[in-house]
């Protein structure tokens, strides 16, 4: 008896240790069986250390020395891509770039050149607003990366499921900005000189509440976490990635193009039209279906290719 019991004790033992194992084992681009539940050897960190072949489609267009970031009050843009980005959303005749820039970083603490130390594997989950998120169960999963990458107006609450409960970067300009907890850098995505005023109004007297829409007086985040993109990033992206297709990089885009320069492993979530085929945000029940590709500003098409090829090219991993 006692030699039974054994044998019943083991084998229960042995059970117990294939559920966990299925537990623990979802694949990297489906779903198994708990679908709640990343793989703990599926976890970014595990698969950091695999870089991708030689690819002359990407070495193309991505430039290593590109940097993403305005990182102080002497910081210069050349000539062309100042044209090129004053023409995006119009500009009041006369300004002087230089001197907004100078004032923005009288308010905003000027970066170091190590703004993120590359020395060690960082893993970066991209979430988009994509309406495929619904459902899809990602939330640990995303949770799961060293820094989490949101924008505009994402919403949490209510579908920590989908899209987890983490954010480190938010994306966002000032017709779509948001308040941000504690430790999220907000990165400013500036389509227009009034952008770079808005946010130093936004920490300091509240003045400016309209640029072509009405916007937040003030915003709540941390001064000492904010990142301003530089506009010679914004024409680097519409250069070489998405090549001119479309006015400018959409904020989802420019946010990958980010991860890509930032990180070494990037996962990406949240991007292209649900499974009905509806191009909406996860958090509304689809009344403007299709609206981000009529806006003509971006080419949604042209980005989610370029998405599908940066999968295919091993460059990212994408989760639809």
């Amino acid at each position: 008896m006692p030699c039974q019991r054994h044998m019943q004790l083991l084998v229960l033992a042995l059970c117990l240790l294939l559920v966990l194992w299925q537990c623990f084992r979802v694949p990297t681009h489906g779903l198994g069986p708990f679908p709640w539940t990343p793989s703990l050897l599926d976890t970014p960190a595990a698969r950091c250390t695999a870089r991708a072949n030689h690819s002359r489609w990407f070495d193309a267009r991505y430039n290593m020395a590109m940097g993403p970031l305005l990182m102080g009050a002497a910081h210069e843009l050349s000539s062309d891509v100042v044209q090129w980005w004053l023409t995006l959303q119009g500009h009041p005749n006369g300004v002087q770039l230089q001197d907004i820039i100078q004032q923005l970083f009288s308010v905003l603490p000027a970066l170091t050149g190590s703004v993120w130390n590359s020395s060690h594997c960082r893993t970066c989950a991209v979430v988009g607003n994509s309406g495929r998120l619904k459902g899809s169960g990602h939330g640990l999963r995303i949770d799961a990366h060293d820094w989490v990458l949101r924008m505009n107006r994402a919403k949490i609450t209510g579908f920590e499921l989908d899209v987890g409960t983490r954010t480190t970067h938010h994306f966002m300009y000032p017709e779509s900005a948001v308040d941000l907890g504690p430790g999220v850098h907000l990165v400013l995505v500036p389509f227009k000189p009034l952008d770079l005023q808005w946010v130093v109004s936004a920490f300091s007297t509240g003045e400016l509440t309209h640029t072509y829409t009405r916007v937040k007086q003030f915003i709540k985040a941390d001064r000492n976490k904010v990142l301003i993109l530089s506009p010679a990033f914004l024409k680097y992206i519409h250069d070489n990635w998405t090549q001119r297709q479309g006015r400018y990089p959409s904020t989802g885009f420019t946010a990958l193009v980010f991860a890509l320069h930032a990180c070494q492993q990037v996962s990406v979530f949240g991007f292209g039209a649900d499974r009905d085929g509806n191009w909406h945000h996860y958090w509304e029940k689809n009344r403007w279906s299709g609206a981000f590709r009529r806006t003509r500003v971006h080419d949604a098409d042209v980005e989610f290719s370029l998405i599908e090829r940066l999968a295919a090219e091993g460059r990212i991993s994408f989760h639809k």
